[in-house]
C-alpha cells in the first residue's frame, strides 16, 4: 500500500514539471508572439495552467528578489520537485518498504 502511496506521488510530481515546462514554453511563444491570447485554445490552456501554477509559484514569488522581465520561479520549483524525488522521496519508501 505505502509503495502504491509513493508511486502516485512520484507521478505526480513528474506531471508537475511538464506542467511547469510546458508553461514556460508557452510563456515564450508568447513574448515572442509566435501565439497569442486572442486564440480561445490558447487563452484556455494559458489560463489552465496559469490556474495550476500559480498557488506554488505565489509563495517563492515573495520570497525571490525581482529579477526585471527574468521569472526564475518555475526553476526554483522545479529543482525543489528533483530534490524531493531524489532525496527525500527514497528514504521514506525505503523506510516504509524495509
Amino acid at each position: 500500500m505505502a509503495f502504491a502511496i509513493l508511486q502516485i506521488i512520484s507521478i505526480l510530481l513528474n506531471v508537475a514539471i511538464t506542467i511547469i515546462i510546458v508553461q514556460a514554453i508557452m510563456s515564450w511563444l508568447l513574448a515572442f508572439n509566435v501565439i497569442n491570447l486572442q486564440n480561445d485554445i490558447v487563452r484556455a490552456i494559458w489560463t489552465t495552467l496559469d490556474a495550476l501554477t500559480a498557488p506554488i509559484y505565489n509563495p517563492i514569488r515573495k520570497i525571490m528578489p525581482d529579477f526585471g522581465a527574468i521569472d526564475l520561479t518555475p526553476m526554483v520549483v522545479i529543482i525543489a520537485i528533483i530534490i524531493l524525488q531524489d532525496a527525500i522521496l527514497p528514504p521514506i519508501a525505503q523506510a516504509l518498504l524495509g
